[in-house]
């Protein structure tokens, strides 16, 4: 790849999603104009007027709306992804919107009459970080990589890809959200002080905070070349555990573990049960509308926010008919409800260390990653585990995303003295005679890698052989999960045991499959590209794809529609206000061509299609109230003298 090459590094996050990059001055976050530079991982769609298509919005203004439009608003769909429906089963009393089966084992949601996948909903929130990519760096922005929970299995990886492709994205490389933390982390022990690189770092860009060398850090502990450290990934919807090496520009993931269905959101759950079991007790009414499940959800996540810096939070929820809820919750109430959650972390945590044959003694860093991570209970319970207290110095919502920037850039050429080995999270194998799991590449091993086993026939005369592919620690094949199936035929007949097949599996740095046979004695083979038995198909990609090129003008003049509505009621208003209060210095026939002119141009704003002649309106409008405006600002003036 070429040194001039733009790969961004995204994080696509359960809760938030943030998008970097990395120049000469080192990796940056890029922020909007309020630097901020985290998108809100959430959508909303509504109806179009009169036929028109739908309006999508993304981040902060879909989540803004959450409650009003809660069953058309769409967040957590990391949790959906690559899964079917029995798989989110416990899901579903949680969210505001519908979903149901879809083909191929997969899961649809249901917004006024379509059904969308989750690849869909998140290739949304891939496109709206490359736009703002784009408008950041003035340039096309073509290539990604992007990071995925360590323990997202094949599936989930796939449909990752599938949705950065559907995006408009060339995915060069999923990486392990933990592995993209110790990259950041690890990129301070390789470069100078940033006293160094303080005057290189462009205005309105967060260069990566490096740790201080050699006094202690945040986390008490020097940063040195040479180290052992566990990275505790804790975000709004999964949880991983990982134990990497550091040496001399290698990092190396020793073993990982996680659950993808262990975060912010199920801590959000513990208020949330709270609050439905004492309303059921007080009222005798379930919690079932939309609206009222969004703004439980919203109420429930401010409350953890607030409780992990306060000792107590209030909660108050309208429930309509003049019910009122209130209550006070501490922190140690809360604290005990989601104990159980934390030790399910640490479990976690002493199984990676058993696999890495390792101590907490043996690790010079506890890393915290992930905003869950910034509760207190969180905090005390790693320290007690890890036997010190963790490190903090790096943002937990910014390292993933730094981390992610760093390995584009290590592909797109721009650092070459740095080198990745991630491993797989989980097993891989296939179904063997009566039901068992022949697992070919165990869980942890480092990739890319390759393994090769040989099968034989146990029918006399077989002619093709069906292999199903597995994922998962489990012996018996139906406690595993199945990948995909291809079969092997145009085998000759043989007696029972005399076919040679050979099964070869390659595991890519991405962490996708293929899997090839071959019959040894008559040469016959067959192979695939592993992909899910359930998710998109290539198909179906293509044509997400093909739609974002295909009403990427539609898509503009919506946003360019709804700016110019948004424009047309703040000029009119804000003209309205200034009547109010200077509108008798006026003559009364231009007060009244300027209130005739509000009502026309709202009611053009309402009726038209045609946006030139609404921007045309507007523009005239703004023309025609230039007078108005002059007074008022003179008057506005003369008031300031007075009161001076």
């Amino acid at each position: 790849m070429s040194n001039d090459e733009i790969i961004v590094g995204i994080d696509l996050g359960t809760t938030f999603s943030l998008v970097a990059y990395v120049d000469a001055a080192g990796p940056h976050i890029i922020r909007d104009e309020n630097g901020d530079g985290r998108v809100p991982s959430v959508i909303g769609v509504t109806p179009g007027a009169n036929g028109a298509p739908p309006q999508v919005t993304i981040g902060w203004t879909a989540r803004a709306h959450a409650i009003e439009n809660a069953r058309a608003t769409v967040y957590s769909v990391k949790r959906l992804i690559g899964k079917g429906l029995e798989d989110i089963r416990r899901d579903l009393p949680y969210l505001s919107y519908a979903v149901s089966a879809g083909p191929r084992d997969t899961v649809q949601i249901e917004i006024d009459g379509r059904r969308y996948t989750p690849e869909e909903i998140s290739a949304l929130i891939l496109r709206a970080l490359k736009e703002r990519a784009e408008r950041h760096l003035g340039r096309p922005v073509e290539k990604a990589v992007i990071t995925v929970p360590a323990y997202f299995d094949d599936a989930q990886r796939q449909a990752t890809r599938d949705a950065g492709r559907a995006a408009g994205l060339e995915v060069v490389r999923i990486v392990n959200e933990p592995t993209a933390a110790a990259l950041a982390y690890g990129i301070g022990l390789h470069r100078p002080p940033p006293r160094a690189r303080a005057a290189a770092s462009p205005p309105g860009h967060t260069p990566l905070p490096i740790p201080s060398c050699p006094t202690a850090d945040a986390g008490g502990v020097a940063a040195h070349a040479g180290q052992t450290v566990a990275v505790y990934d804790l975000g709004g919807g999964t949880f991983d555990i990982s134990i990497l090496r550091l040496e001399d520009g290698v990092f190396q993931v020793l073993s990982t573990a996680g659950d993808t269905h262990l975060g912010g959101d199920d801590f959000d759950r513990a208020i949330i049960n709270l609050v439905t079991e004492e309303v059921h007790a007080q009222y005798g009414v379930s919690i079932t509308a939309p609206a009222t499940k969004q703004a439980l959800r919203t109420l429930a996540e401010a409350v953890k926010i607030r409780l992990s810096e306060q000792t107590q939070a209030e909660i108050e929820l309208d429930l309509g008919r003049d019910r009122v809820y209130r209550r006070t919750i501490t922190r140690a109430e809360f604290e005990h409800r989601i104990a159980p959650l934390v030790e399910q972390t640490l479990t976690l945590c002493g199984q990676v260390l058993r696999d890495a044959q390792l101590t907490p003694a043996d690790l010079e860093q506890a890393i915290l990653v992930g905003g869950s991570t910034r509760m207190p209970l969180v905090r005390q319970r790693i320290a007690e585990f890890f036997g010190r207290p963790p490190y903090t110095a790096l943002n937990p919502d910014e390292v993933v995303a730094l981390g992610a920037a760093i390995q584009a850039s290590i592909l797109s050429g721009k650092q070459a003295d740095m080198l990745l080995l991630d491993v797989t999270p989980l097993s891989l194998g296939i179904e063997t005679m009566g039901g068992a799991m022949g697992k070919l590449i165990v869980r942890n091993t480092t990739i890319p890698c390759r393994a090769t086993e040989k099968f034989t026939t146990f029918v006399d005369g077989q002619t093709a052989i069906k292999i199903n592919v597995l994922q998962g620690e489990r012996e018996l094949a139906a406690d595993c999960r199945s990948l995909g199936e291809f079969v092997l035929d145009g085998l000759p007949p043989m007696a029972a045991g005399m076919p040679k097949v050979e099964v070869e599996f390659l595991l890519d740095a991405n962490g996708i499959l293929n899997v090839s046979a071959k019959e040894l004695r008559s040469g016959q083979q067959a192979g695939i590209q592993i992909i899910p038995s359930h998710g998109l198909t290539r198909a179906e990609v293509d044509r997400i794809a093909r739609e974002s090129i295909q009403f990427a003008q539609r898509d503009i003049d919506a946003h360019r529609r709804i700016d110019l509505r948004n424009q047309v009621e703040f000029d009119t208003h804000k003209t309205e206000q200034m009547l109010a209060r200077v509108g008798h210095l006026l003559a009364p026939e231009e007060r009244a061509r300027i209130e005739q002119d509000i009502a026309a141009l709202r009611k053009l704003a309402q009726e038209t299609s045609d946006l030139d002649e609404l921007h045309r309106a507007l523009t005239a409008f703004g023309h025609g109230t230039l007078h108005l405006a002059e007074i008022g600002i003179r008057e506005a003036l003369v008031k300031g003298d007075k009161e001076e």
